[in-house]
């Protein structure tokens, strides 16, 4: 897949506008096939076959080489796109904790500007998966009429008081940096961040992902610390792989904007409009998506079909279960 970037004047649903706004994507660019668009979850990137390989390439169950597939790496991420990590053009320093409160809407709206760049008029399948999820959602309502198929996985209409509760605990691991606030330089709250990472891949897998994974091998050991050796590790490699502590507050402020139903008479409501065939997808083992939420708003579709898949590994099970997957894409 080929990477672009387009640069738009955006108006943001917290009120202003953020001009000159850079928005980075990918494009695989074949043609004759189906037009699918992936919206990427947290911290991922718009290269899916980097952060889905066994899901997204040559030949996979989304054929970069017959499908055409674009995925936009959403506003305030790390990875290109408008953010705290780019220059703000009045002072001429990165934008850091002056960036502006961004929404998931505010992000679509950055998606449908590629989308109108490219000359897309129909997507024959749009997918979205935890955050990413929230974005297909939104989009889906906002442009019904352009989506054939969507897949919406370990995902949500609204933000919930669970979610919530452990976005908040994030926050709160990065303000407890002291060089968050200070906020000199991209590497500001770099040991918050790391934190704040570990205590997110608790709520993305689940008991028995963990006891199948870091459960200590030595009978005998007399403090266990193989699973606190790989959740330090995880929060050493989301900072080493150039993710900072301003993006990852944007996005965490912008999960608390979810809510399709805003100004649309409710959720339930605003669910009604989608005219796409959509497949509402949850894993058994999910703690921050439950099935029993899915099973109950995917019903407030008009066409929409609830499954759910078994998996040892909790919300990952979306990047995982790439068999399971594969036979909804197909």
């Amino acid at each position: 897949m080929n990477r672009y970037e387009i640069t738009v004047d955006l108006p943001l649903e917290n009120g202003g506008i953020l001009r000159g706004a850079r928005i980075v994507f990918h494009d695989s660019e074949a043609r004759g096939g189906r037009t699918i668009w992936i919206c990427h979850a947290l911290t991922a990137n718009s290269n899916p076959e980097d952060w889905w390989p066994d899901m997204v390439g040559p030949g996979k169950s989304i054929d970069t080489l017959k499908d055409r597939v674009v995925c936009v790496n959403m506003l305030g991420s790390a990875y290109g796109s408008e953010g705290p990590a780019r220059t703000n053009p009045e002072t001429g320093r990165p934008w850091l904790l002056d960036f502006p409160m961004i929404t998931i809407r505010d992000s679509v709206n950055a998606f449908i500007e590629v989308r109108k760049h490219l000359g897309i008029e129909k997507i024959d399948l749009l997918i979205g998966a935890s955050n990413g999820g929230f974005n297909a959602l939104e989009w889906a309502i906002m442009e019904p009429e352009r989506f054939g198929r969507c897949l919406f996985l370990c995902t949500a209409p609204r933000i919930s008081p669970f979610l919530g509760a452990t976005v908040e605990a994030q926050r709160m691991a990065l303000e407890a940096d002291p060089t968050f606030r200070e906020a000199r330089d991209l590497s500001g709250g770099a040991a918050g961040l790391k934190c704040a990472r570990a205590q997110a891949l608790i709520s993305y897998r689940c008991f028995e992902g963990y006891r199948l994974t870091q459960s200590e091998q030595d009978p005998d050991t007399l403090f266990a610390g193989r699973v606190a050796s790989y959740e330090r590790y995880q929060g050493e490699k989301l900072v080493r792989r150039g993710f900072d502590a301003y993006s990852y507050f944007t996005l965490c402020n912008a999960l608390d904007s979810h809510n399709v139903g805003r100004g649309r008479g409710g959720v339930q409501a605003a669910l009604k409009t989608i005219q796409a065939s959509c497949t509402v997808l949850a894993v058994d083992t999910d703690l921050l998506f439950p099935p029993f939420e899915g099973r109950e708003w995917s019903a407030w579709i008009p066409d929409a079909r609830f499954t759910e898949i078994s998996s040892h590994f909790g919300h990952d099970g979306f990047l995982l279960e790439i068999a399971k997957l594969s036979a909804l894409i197909m």
